[in-house]
């Protein structure tokens, strides 16, 4: 399995020159399966980007797992250039609403006028969407065979899920906004557990630092400490800093994942920053 990180900021797309390393499209990653259509981990705005590289000899078909209905992790849907052929399917994985919206009447009262300027339905490709919680499920993987998926709510603002993808005796990880405990304390739900034990590569919130926590300990997310302990604690091989706060230049970002490595280190956990473009081979 091939991760493609496209979009690795948090709360909002940025641009400046003090963010070109690490980039500035908000939630969005590729993994790659030979044989199969690709998985898309959410649908913000490096999902232009990924339409970018796809191939367009034939129409595109895909499915994504997506964590939530944030507007950061679904403004990319109307950019996604291969959308524009009558052909492409894009199967959609999302969480169950508390308020009874399937994630298909949110995303079409979100894209349509005045919000934007036409509507869902008037995009040529099409999208199904499955509402999914606490549940496991298996994908077809074409000549890959099955893919399985686990899916799992975690604390976050609204129904957020978890995800954990396993082919080919492997396992990438993705929960990109995880709340930590208000107090600051290191604990975490058995659904989080459940998704992170064992696993190859896992790619998870790391917006703030503890003094920003300190002020925003109820917006959703956690600090890199609690990702690292995490990883750590759950017995991953590989953890993908991930979200990165808008607030956080390239310098910054330097720091603090420099800091990450080493803590992560001393716990035998191989830490890294999420950049735009960068790829993690899992397996062979």
């Amino acid at each position: 399995m091939k991760a493609v990180f496209h979009g690795v900021r948090g709360s909002t797309p940025c641009h400046s020159p003090e963010l070109t390393r690490y980039g500035g499209n908000t939630s969005c990653v590729s993994i790659e399966i030979p044989g199969s259509d690709p998985i898309l981990l959410d649908l913000g705005t490096g999902l232009r980007y990924f339409g970018a590289t796809v191939p367009s000899d034939k129409p595109f078909r895909g499915t994504c797992l997506l964590s939530h209905l944030h507007w950061d992790h679904i403004q990319g849907i109307p950019f996604f250039a291969p959308l524009m052929s009558e052909a492409a399917h894009v199967t959609v994985y999302g969480p169950s609403q508390d308020d009874g919206r399937s994630v298909d009447e949110v995303f079409r009262d979100t894209i349509k006028p005045p919000l934007f300027p036409i509507d869902l339905a008037m995009i040529p490709g099409s999208l199904s969407f499955h509402e999914v919680g606490d549940d496991d499920f298996v994908l077809d993987g074409g000549d890959a065979g099955e893919i399985r998926v686990m899916s799992r709510l975690i604390p976050h603002i609204g129904r957020t899920l978890g995800f954990r993808i396993e082919w080919g005796g492997h396992s990438i990880v993705y929960m990109s906004d995880h709340q930590q405990p208000c107090d600051g304390s290191l604990a975490a739900t058995e659904s989080a557990y459940e998704l992170c034990r064992d696993a190859d590569l896992l790619i998870h919130d790391a917006q703030y630092t503890p003094e920003e926590f300190v002020g925003k300990c109820d917006w959703g997310h956690c600090t890199i400490d609690f990702a690292v302990w995490l990883a750590a604690e759950a017995g991953v091989k590989q953890l993908a800093l991930f979200h990165h706060d808008p607030s956080h230049d390239d310098d910054t970002l330097d720091s603090l994942v420099n800091a990450a490595v080493a803590a992560g280190a001393e716990r035998g956990v191989e830490v890294f920053g999420a950049s735009e473009g960068a790829c993690v081979i899992v397996g062979d």
